[in-house]
């Protein structure tokens, strides 16, 4: 897919960003985000999605968590959606969430500094015992586009996608991160596209995905950062290591 030119009507534009991994540092995260929406503002970007728990760094070990986790109605998340305030497209980016004693694998939906809902992981992978699994599959609406959320490995299993679909969405964003040891991430990197285009078939949702790429020590990030279509195709994406931006409209409700 060719990269969109000005935004049609009856369309909602929705720019993926595949970054590099940013660790412990929530200012440089948040930095990132301001230059994906500054780059994507010359082509009406109406939707910015950004990876798995991007503000504060996918690492699961119980020091990072404890240390950089914020409760959404803490001061310090606060601070985060005052200077978030200026951007103009609706953001969807992780988080590592606290509540009360409990951590989860979040990506939240910000509008202009507000934070219009959550998303919590629901199927979490075995390294990821820090964190309490979420419960529910909220949906939301951007113009007269429903869409909901899945972080990734829920795009393994069946059900957290198409609990998103029953509702009446007709796009599902996928917030990943997978920095994985290279053999691993060797045999994986075309195997996330297969997981994912199954959920698009199974639904009839568009898929959005984002993700980081890059090394760290013996770690490697190829990405992917796409749109697959209803019907499982790959219709774009962000070459693989590399930093950039893909996007796509997305047909919105009549």
């Amino acid at each position: 897919m060719a990269e969109p030119d000005s935004n049609p009507a009856g369309v909602v534009r929705v720019g993926a960003c595949q970054t590099p991994e940013i660790l412990g540092d929530p200012d440089a995260a948040l930095a990132c985000i301001e230059q994906f929406a500054t780059e994507g503002a010359g082509s009406d970007v109406d939707l910015l999605l950004f990876p798995e728990c991007f503000l504060q760094g996918y690492l699961t070990d119980e020091g990072h968590v404890f240390r950089y986790a914020l409760g959404l109605g803490s001061p310090g998340f606060a601070a985060v959606l005052r200077r978030l305030a200026p951007i103009v497209p609706t953001l969807v980016f992780g988080v590592i969430e606290a509540d009360n004693d409990c951590y989860f694998n979040t990506a939240v939906v910000v509008d202009r500094g507000r934070l219009v809902g959550r998303y919590r992981k629901i199927r979490l992978m075995p390294g990821e015992t820090v964190f309490t699994p979420g419960t529910d599959t909220p949906t939301f609406v951007l113009q007269s586009l429903r869409y909901g959320i899945n972080i990734c490995s829920d795009t393994q299993f069946p059900e957290p996608a198409a609990q998103v679909a029953a509702q009446g969405a007709t796009l599902l964003l996928v917030s990943a991160q997978n920095m994985l040891r290279r053999p691993t991430a060797t045999r994986a990197k075309d195997l996330h596209h297969s997981m994912r285009a199954e959920r698009a078939r199974e639904t009839g949702m568009w898929l959005v995905s984002a993700d980081v790429t890059g090394t760290r020590d013996d770690r490697i990030a190829y990405g992917p950062t796409s749109v697959i279509s209803p019907q499982g195709d790959i219709v774009a994406q962000v070459p693989l290591l590399t930093i950039g931006m893909v996007m796509a409209d997305i047909p919105a409700a009549p």
